[in-house]
Order: C-alpha cells, then sequence, then structure tokens
C-alpha cells in the first residue's frame, strides 16, 4: 500500500491508481466461470460434488442437508460458542428486521392505479464460507426474504473441512426459518440455483456476495435467456474512507484492514487532503497488520490498495463518486454536512465513531452491497429486493371518458391505430348508450 498524489499523475496513472484489482484477472475468471456453468448444467448433481471436492477438497455424496446433519451441528455450535451465541444472533436479526418494515401504495384518479406487490416464488440464497464463514450474511440475506414472505428459500453455503456446512450458518439460517440447506460454493453454486439439479431447485433470483469467480457466475447465468435475476455484483469486497486532517489515523487504518481481510482480491482506499495523516495511516496499517490472524490475506489485499492524497475534500468526493464504492467511511470533522457531495455508495459511514464493522452485523442496514461500481445505478439487498412490484388500475366508464381523449391523441401521433381503436370503440359505445 503505498501513497500517491493525485494532481501528479496524468489520466492513465489515475485510473489505474483507483483500479479494481480484479480487472487483471477478468478474462481467467470468465473462462474459467463459462466451464463450470457448462459442467453443472449438463452434469448436475454429479458435477456439483466433482467440482466441490477439487474446490474445496471435500466431497459430499449429498449436496443437500438433513435435520440428522442440522441439529447435532446446531447442538455442538452453542456449546463452544457459549450462551451468548443465540443472543447476538437474535440481536442483529432484531435491528435487521425493524430496518426493512415498510411499504407505500400509490394512488390517483380519474383511473384507480395502486402499486401491489408479490414475493419472488423461489430464491438462492449465496453465503459465503471458504476462508471464513458468514452467517451474518445468512441473516442480511434470509431476513429480507422472509419479510417479503418468499415461498420457498434455498440456502447454499461451501463446506468446511470437515465436508460439512458451518454450524453457525445453520443457526443463522434457522433464526430466519430456512430448512432448504445446500451444501456448495463458488461458481458451481451458483450454476446449480441458475439451472436445478437433482438436488438443487431452479430459482427465480440469487442473492449474495462472494469472489470474483461467485460475482462472474451470477453475472453470467443472469444475462443467458431464460435465466435468473441476480441482486447485483455483490464482491469482491471494498471501502473507500475520506478524511480530513482531524481524523485518527489508528481509527483509518482499521477500518481499511476490516475489509482487506475479506479476502486477496479485496480492495480498500484512503482518500484524503492531509500529507501527515497520509504517512500516519500507512504507518498504522503496517503496525495493525501484523496483529491480525488473517494477516497474509489482508497483505494480499493492501497490494492493490491506495492511500491518495488529494487538492481538497472536494476533489476526493469526486473521485469516489466516480468509483462508486461499496462501503464510504467519511471520517470528517463534519461528516453529515458533506453527505449531500455523495452521489454513489453502497452504504454511507459518518464520522470517526461509525465503523463499517456496525453495517456488516448489527446496526440494522444490510451488508450485502453492489461492488465493481454497480452503486452508480443500485443500492444494497433489501425487503423490496425480494418482490415483484406490479401496478394495477381500474377504469369506470366516467375515468375513460376523461383520460380515454388523450390516448386516442398519442396514439395517432404514433400511428398505432390499434391502440387507438381499442378506447375508441369503447368511448363509441358510451357515446351511444347515453
Amino acid at each position: 500500500m503505498n501513497v500517491v498524489k493525485w494532481n501528479e499523475l496524468d489520466s492513465a496513472a489515475q485510473s489505474a491508481a483507483i483500479a479494481r484489482g480484479t480487472v487483471a484477472a477478468g478474462p481467467e475468471v470468465r473462462s474459467s466461470v463459462e466451464q463450470t456453468l457448462v459442467l453443472v448444467k449438463t452434469g448436475g448433481d454429479a458435477a456439483v460434488r466433482d467440482l466441490t471436492e477439487r474446490f474445496d477438497g471435500v466431497r459430499r455424496e449429498s449436496l443437500s442437508v438433513s435435520a440428522d446433519e442440522v441439529w447435532p451441528r446446531l447442538s455442538r455450535c452453542a456449546q463452544s460458542c457459549g450462551p451468548r451465541s443465540p443472543r447476538l444472533l437474535d440481536g442483529s436479526a432484531h435491528s435487521t428486521r425493524l430496518a426493512w418494515l415498510r411499504t407505500t401504495p400509490l394512488r390517483r384518479l380519474p383511473a384507480w392505479c395502486e402499486r401491489v406487490v408479490r414475493p419472488i416464488p423461489r430464491v438462492g440464497l449465496y453465503v459465503p464460507a471458504g476462508s471464513a464463514p458468514l452467517p451474518s450474511t445468512a441473516l442480511m440475506l434470509g431476513i429480507p426474504a422472509q419479510l417479503a414472505g418468499c415461498p420457498e428459500v434455498v440456502l447454499i453455503t461451501p463446506p468446511g473441512p470437515c465436508g460439512a456446512p458451518d454450524a453457525a450458518v445453520l443457526a443463522a439460517a434457522a433464526e430466519c426459518g430456512i430448512t432448504e440447506i445446500v451444501v456448495a460454493g463458488g461458481a458451481q453454486a451458483i450454476a446449480a440455483l441458475a439451472y436445478g439439479t437433482e438436488t438443487v431447485p431452479r430459482c427465480d433470483k440469487i442473492y449474495g456476495p462472494g469472489n470474483a469467480w461467485v460475482t462472474e457466475a451470477k453475472r453470467q447465468v443472469s444475462t443467458a435467456e431464460g435465466g435468473p435475476g441476480i441482486d447485483m455484483p455483490a464482491g469482491p469486497s471494498e471501502v473507500v474512507v475520506i478524511a480530513d486532517a482531524g481524523a485518527t489515523a489508528e481509527f483509518v487504518a482499521a477500518d481499511l484492514l476490516s475489509q482487506a481481510e475479506h479476502g486477496p482480491d479485496s480492495q480498500v482506499i484512503l482518500f484524503t487532503n492531509d500529507d501527515d495523516l497520509a504517512g500516519a495511516v500507512i504507518d498504522e496499517v503496517l503496525t495493525q497488520v501484523e496483529e491480525l490472524p488473517r494477516a497474509d490475506i489482508a497483505r494480499k489485499a493492501l497490494a492493490s490498495s491506495r492511500v491518495i492524497v488529494t487538492r481538497d475534500l472536494a476533489q476526493a468526493f469526486e473521485i469516489s463518486n466516480e468509483y462508486g464504492p461499496e462501503h464510504l467511511i467519511l471520517s470528517l470533522r463534519e461528516p453529515r454536512d458533506w453527505l449531500a457531495h455523495v452521489r454513489t455508495a453502497g452504504s454511507v459511514f459518518l464520522g470517526d465513531w461509525a465503523p463499517e464493522t456496525l453495517g456488516d452485523y448489527c446496526s440494522g442496514t444490510n451488508h450485502v452491497l453492489p461492488t465493481a461500481g454497480a452503486a452508480r445505478y443500485t443500492g444494497g439487498v433489501n425487503v423490496a429486493s425480494f418482490q415483484i412490484a406490479m401496478t394495477v388500475q381500474s377504469v369506470t366508464p366516467a375515468g375513460l371518458q376523461e383520460v380515454g381523449p388523450c390516448a386516442v391523441e398519442l396514439s395517432e401521433a404514433e400511428q398505432l391505430h390499434a391502440h387507438q381503436r381499442a378506447v375508441t370503440k369503447r368511448l363509441a359505445r358510451l357515446e351511444s348508450e347515453s
């Protein structure tokens, strides 16, 4: 991780300074994912088992998780984590539920118009568990699916070293009422949800974060004819911190490392207008990374990360908006005053006392967020992500007489006369009856 001065770079170097680390691996990832999707589409369960053995080093004869496998593991999880574990899950689940309980109808006259929502019939939730199991993701996906009323929810998660799913992930699934659980990870898991296998039902929409292979698999299956919808590109993880001279270097470094430890393809960036803070943060990062159990992973992520010194804070916001970060932390003296400058970000954290970690676990916002610049056009997962919104209208004869002439004129302008006659024939009938 090195310091660069933005205004000393030409345009090509500026682009390179904020290029995501996964760009170089793009062709390799795309090709690998294409092969995996074909194998699963044609081979079903057998292909998923073979790929799981190849990539995860374990072989399961059954991809689905039975009750006989769930409850003993939940019991052992409770014993190993202690009595606080269920309460921690409950607390996180409660905060998340409270954040997503709002709906808004829409009506107007003379046509009675409304917006109704229906749950997506079958959804697939991908919960990562490669180098670190993420039961919090099971909550972040399972709770809005539950609140939306999705009738069928399939949770898929990679196996642990012993071949079984992580017990804490199972506990989080139970908190969300999810009973259909499949053990598979990576692109092969996404393929199974997209195409269906003997064990895995074909899903209408796929959700969840993951590494570059998972994200690419979601992209590819969603663009195929008849393919599933996806929530968004959600991974690898990234954070941008914008900090002024008054920021605490120790806190900023900790925030950067909290995302760097996710995976070697994560990216963290600091924008600051203060040279002294830039140097202090670099020193703190180098000190703190040595204390982390996942130091090797964090160091690899730091290799594609930057500390960028800008002319002023306004310029920092301009660059951040172009980048479109998954997480944006404003380590500023008056952070709310700067919020209006933020146009693109998945989730924003204001001030020195709002670490991104709270959003990951327990503040109530969702941590499944857009990455790879997708924050320029979409937000994070919420209850509406699991629903289909339909508009409904009913029109009385009097209403048709009021709004119908407008439709007649517009259809004439567009030379769509069948459209026009669908209105004029009704208007003629009303006129004759009167």
